[in-house]
């Protein structure tokens, strides 16, 4: 049957669009907020129709030596052209992309999550200093 983490993939962003991409500063002073941005299709457009889309990313932290893995946030995107009329007939589609605030104590790896309803669960992280 196998374990979860078995199925999540990762790849490099630039040639394959399902990978969630962080943007934030790579070393931050403790307690001070700084902007993270994680989205999907930052190189490769990724679909976004009723049949294929990103449904959700989450971001997670985890500080250095330890065994605990903080979640930061998950962010659903619940609209992809969905409709009475049919599939991708409605008004309202929303992009795979989110900015939140984020201050840490300590330094560690940011991680992030994205999931495809076609492609699974993919994953991309980055380490942040703190000073």
């Amino acid at each position: 049957m196998g374990k979860l983490s078995q199925h999540i993939r990762e790849a490099d962003f630039k040639s394959e669009k399902h990978v969630p991409v962080l943007e934030c500063p790579d070393r931050v002073k403790a307690g001070e907020w700084f902007e993270v941005t994680a989205s999907v299709g930052k190189e490769i457009p990724h679909p976004n129709t009723t049949e294929h889309h990103i449904r959700w990313i989450a971001l997670y932290f985890h500080p250095d030596g330890e065994n605990q893995v903080f979640e930061i946030g998950h962010y659903e995107f619940n609209s992809h052209g969905e409709s009475v009329q049919g599939a991708n007939q409605g008004p309202v589609y929303t992009h795979s992309s989110v900015k939140t605030q984020v201050q840490l104590k300590k330094s560690g790896m940011l991680h992030a999550l994205a999931f495809c309803n076609i492609h699974g669960l993919w994953e991309s992280g980055c380490n942040i200093q703190v000073a």
